[in-house]
């Protein structure tokens, strides 16, 4: 592969070897950074000296021999059969040179005695005399690593150097100074000495490069996005090169944009342990904070070393085009790097890295971040800068930081009292994140509780905590503990725990009573809103109900200390048929909720849409969102509100008319405390309906009257919350018990006034099911009014198609046709024409009677015996090889007669032929 951008350097080095084989000595030093590219030349260098006869003598420096006496001179003169003689004398000094005191010190500072340095000269006299007989080469690749008597060898030679027939090749990666200022000071005395530097390559250089592996226009197209990645490293270009080709090996075709993989993250690692160990360290340190123009005193401080050196070895990174500002280039090196270090060693690391940052004054959220991975910090100042991140985590909306930060604060915090208030917070942001997590932490809280050890705010929350994971009694005990306290001197415990208590009556009505709003409550918003559910929940919808729940929305603003009154009072707008208001409310705090990134209130505000979109008779986006809720919060984390989510999927699954994928929702387990719960009122009538729906009256009505008493129990009996009563009379009706059918269903219309339109119009549908055919009519027409006003186009697609088949059964096809195809286009919108039955052929059925009606007597008269039966079987959806096979004629045949009817009958279509029973009288 030809080097790219190395034309100069190539020409002065070939200059310098012409020169040395003319008698002139000469000696060059290639600096650069780690795989820019010296030892590259170094080989194209010694192709050159082989074709012009030289004898090459090469060897390499190591980190790991640099104490190693004699290491690289072994390497230059042992191997070499016409310097046979050099070997036993390398052998001696080298043995000498181990035994001594001083053998593993630096070159400089180790003492040359004399017999060594007569040895090393006699050395050089005969490589000298072996260059008079051919020119000689000698390149030592990382001479920085070159142990100190191979040094002092090499500055023996630069001494004889001039006037020989030899060339000297040094190539020096430094952490920005001379490795050996000696030998520095030796070279500059030489008359024929170069210093070359090797840069990293241009964009230009980058592309010329891949061009040589995959073609001019690849190359263009990807050497910008090469040269940002690899900094310009030559041996990183070589290394993507070879990710392409990889890539384009495992898909049969050439990738067209840049394939950073295995190859480039090996050879990043590799240039890093190809220096010494500080670059390493210092990388990994960088990887670890990722930030840019990191300052090297800081890092100095993190990794215990001198400040200078950690500034070489951030430039010798930056040199070599690993580091781009401080940062490395790509994510995949930074993976690299720090997979380099051991579990210990990170978390050790980032024990530093928070220390430093820390003693800095930095945020504490930055140092937080290094805490929290790293090891327990035994400080004084751990819990407090976590418990200030978390705060901080969580007005960014950071709710799963925020949590770590307090974990980490709570194992890292040895004060008792601090303990209770570090787990009560553990336990709100885990219970954001997933309710199950929270479970662990309210056993030692419910202990502090009873130990008078919890603060007020926290046992409120504890107790809500309590009641969903089903700990009923414990909650209660909390709860009786909260009011045994007294809150007259503080108003403000007082309404807290009085909007508390409201909260959980809405949601607990069996477990919690709601205390009576005071005067002074008619300022909280989170008590308005949820009076609110509460007065609806009671007596159905009202103005007063209306107001209050707008102005709790209007007021509040979402945070974990409002969450839940938000969705009570938007659950009183929907229970106030104020569906299209409490839409835009939920969607507009779903919104917010995703935006922060609470799991729990996504999920809980996802259930509660899908409630509402259920009485808008949207039962596809009822679905969606019910599947979301329990995708954001696993049905296991629900506690006993899972009522809530699979309420909606089995009500949704009937409308639609799915009634398998109900029967599978039925299937997730739920726990009985459910049904202690206003959720369980839900999931019974939504079990009920599905029962009724399959053929199972008698589960249904057992359902539909369990619901329907612990409504009464709990004095939530209104038709607006849940319609058990029209459920019920219809399960009454399909048992055979009309009686009880029409008196649950006149009961329940009763019930319903002039601005309860939903409940009316369901309560009217069930009596006109239930109730005599003479009043069918009447009661449909109405319900269709109401049901249009509310907006439920599912329950809306029921009555039409109810309202029509009266019309036909009272003889009236023609009011029964808009009727239909009215029931039929909101049915097809709302995707449940599933669950309408036989709608779009009692829709065809119509049209051929009213078209029947409209034939002459005489067109029918006209058609024979056999076309009277072909046009029987035609209008019966028949195709021509079914009429052909049932009357034993030829299809041709059938097409005849069907030609013939159409004509005598004056139709177009089969669609428009009368029915059979009309064809057949």
């Amino acid at each position: 592969m030809r080097l790219a951008e190395r034309d100069e350097e190539l020409r002065v080095l070939t200059e310098v070897l012409d020169a040395s084989g003319r008698g002139t000595g000469g000696a060059v030093v290639i600096r650069g950074g780690i795989g820019c590219g010296k030892t590259e030349l170094l080989t194209v260098l010694k192709s050159r000296a082989a074709d012009a006869g030289f004898l090459r003598l090469s060897a390499v420096g190591s980190w790991p021999e640099r104490r190693s006496p004699g290491a690289v001179l072994s390497q230059l003169l042992c191997d070499e059969p016409m310097l046979a003689a050099c070997r036993s004398v390398v052998g001696e000094v080298v043995k000498r040179a181990a035994e001594a005191p001083a053998g593993g010190a630096p070159f400089g500072e180790q003492p040359l005695d004399s017999a060594t340095a007569a040895a090393l000269h006699g050395l050089c006299t005969q490589v000298t005399r072996t260059a008079a007989r051919v020119p000689v080469l000698l390149c030592v690749d990382d001479v920085q690593f070159a142990d100190p008597l191979s040094m002092h060898w090499i500055v023996h030679l630069l001494r004889v150097l001039r006037s020989a027939r030899i060339m000297l090749v040094l190539t020096d990666c430094t952490l920005s100074r001379q490795a050996h200022p000696q030998l520095h000071s030796e070279l500059l005395r030489q008359p024929h000495y170069v210093a070359l530097t090797v840069p990293r390559l241009t964009p230009d250089g980058v592309t010329e490069l891949l061009s040589q592996a995959l073609g001019d226009p690849l190359a263009r197209e990807l050497g910008g996005q090469c040269h940002a990645v690899s900094g310009g490293n030559p041996l990183l270009v070589r290394a993507l090169t070879e990710d392409h080709r990889r890539a384009a090996a495992v898909f049969d075709r050439a990738p067209t944009q840049l394939v950073v993989g295995e190859s480039y993250g090996d050879t990043v690692l590799s240039c890093l342990h190809r220096g010494r160990p500080v670059l390493l360290r210092v990388a990994q340190a960088l990887a670890l904070i990722d930030e840019r123009h990191t300052d090297p005193g800081r890092l100095a401080r993190v990794l215990d070393e001198d400040a200078t050196v950690v500034a070489r070895a951030i430039h010798a990174l930056e040199n070599a085009g690993l580091l781009d500002g401080g940062r490395l280039r790509h994510p995949l090196a930074r993976k690299m790097v720090l997979e380099s270090l051991g579990v210990g060693e990170r978390r050790a690391l980032h024990n530093w890295w928070a220390t430093a940052l820390y003693e800095e004054g930095a945020a504490a959220t930055r140092v937080a971040e290094h805490v929290i991975r790293g090891e327990a910090v035994a400080c004084t100042w751990t819990v407090p800068v976590l418990r200030e991140a978390a705060e901080r985590y969580l007005l960014a909306n950071r709710a799963a930081d925020a949590h770590a930060c307090l974990d980490t604060a709570l194992r890292a915090c040895d004060d008792d009292a601090e303990r209770v208030v570090l787990r009560a917070l553990v336990a709100s942001t885990a219970w954001m994140l997933n309710p199950s997590m929270s479970a662990r932490h309210l056993g030692e809280l419910a202990v502090a509780l009873r130990a008078g050890r919890l603060p007020d705010q926290h046992a409120l929350k504890l107790a809500k905590y309590l009641l969903w994971h089903g700990r009923f009694q414990e909650a209660g005990h909390a709860i009786e503990r909260m009011e045994a306290r007294g809150h007259d001197d503080d108003p403000a415990a007082g309404g807290e725990l009085r909007a508390t208590r409201g909260l959980l009556s809405a949601t607990y009505p069996g477990l919690v009573a709601a205390l009576r709003p005071g005067p002074e409550d008619a300022a909280d918003p989170r008590i308005r809103g949820v009076a609110s559910l509460s007065h609806v929940l009671a007596h159905g919808p009202d103005d007063r109900a209306v107001v209050d729940a707008e102005a709790a929305l209007r007021t509040l603003r979402l945070s974990g200390d409002t969450q839940e009154w938000l969705m009570c009072a938007v659950s009183a707008l929907s229970f106030a048929d104020r569906l299209e208001s409490a839409a835009i409310w939920c969607d507009h705090w779903l919104g917010e909720a995703r935006a922060r990134h609470v799991p729990l209130w996504e999920a809980e505000f996802s259930s509660l849409r899908a409630g509402i979109a259920l009485r808008q008779g949207d039962p596809l986006l009822a679905r969606r969102l019910a599947q979301v809720a329990l995708e954001r919060v696993p049905a296991e984390s629900w506690g006993v509100c899972l009522g809530g989510p699979v309420a909606n999927l089995v009500q949704a699954a009937v409308d639609i008319g799915d009634h398998q994928a109900a029967a599978e929702y039925l299937q997730i387990p739920i726990t009985e405390g459910v049904f202690n719960t206003r959720f369980g009122l839900y999931l019974l009538h939504a079990r009920g309906r599905y029962h009724l729906a399959a053929g199972h009256p008698y589960a249904a009505l057992d359902d539909f009257t369990t619901c329907g008493d612990q409504m009464r129990r709990w004095e939530f009996d209104h038709p607006t919350v849940v319609p058990w009563r029209s459920e019920a009379a219809r399960a009454h009706f399909a048992v055979g018990d009309q009686q009880r059918a029409q008196a649950l269903a006149h009961e329940e219309l009763e019930m319903t006034g002039p601005g309860h339109s939903r409940a009316r119009g369901v309560a009217l549908c069930a009596l006109a099911a239930v109730g005599p055919s003479a009043a069918r009519v009447g009661r449909l027409t109405e319900a269709v009014e109401n049901l249009q006003k509310a907006g439920d186009r599912v329950r809306l697609a029921g009555a039409l198609a109810d309202l029509a088949r009266a019309h036909m059964a009272a003889g009236r096809p023609e009011r029964a046709q808009p009727v239909l195809e009215m029931a039929l286009l909101l049915a097809d919108e709302a995707g449940i024409a599933a669950s309408l039955g036989d709608l779009r052929e009692q829709a065809q059925r119509i049209a051929a009677l009213r078209t029947a009606s409209r034939l002459p007597e005489a067109a029918v008269a006209a058609l024979s015996g056999s076309e009277r039966r072909v046009a029987a079987l035609a209008a019966r959806g028949c195709t021509n090889r079914e009429i052909s096979e049932r009357l034993t004629i030829t299809a041709s045949t059938v097409e005849q007669h069907l030609t013939r009817i159409f004509r005598k009958l004056g139709v177009r279509s089969r669609q428009e032929l009368p029915a059979e029973t009309v064809l057949d009288a």
